[in-house]
């Protein structure tokens, strides 16, 4: 799976989350979750259960903490798909 797919695929999971349609629609990897597409932490939390069952992968707590943004959620994905 490339970047671009793997971006696709997590904007489908966030979109139920984010209420900034502008930035959603805009979505690219420098989107942060929280500043631009207005998704408070306890959603966070919801995307990333969302990205494991989306991608069968299972996200620890130190790469949760990381994932703010949509580039750092595409490359802890791809480094726990690369792992299996």
């Amino acid at each position: 799976m490339n970047k671009e797919d793997l971006i696709a695929k997590l904007k489908v999971i966030v979109k139920p989350y984010t209420t900034n349609t502008v930035a959603y629609d805009n979505l690219n990897e420098n989107t942060d979750f929280i500043n631009d597409l207005n998704i408070n932490s306890a959603n966070l939390v919801d995307i990333v259960l969302d990205i494991e069952e989306a991608f069968d992968i299972v996200i620890e707590n130190a790469d949760m903490e990381r994932m703010l943004d949509v580039k750092t959620a595409v490359e802890i994905i791809e480094t726990k798909l690369a792992a299996k």
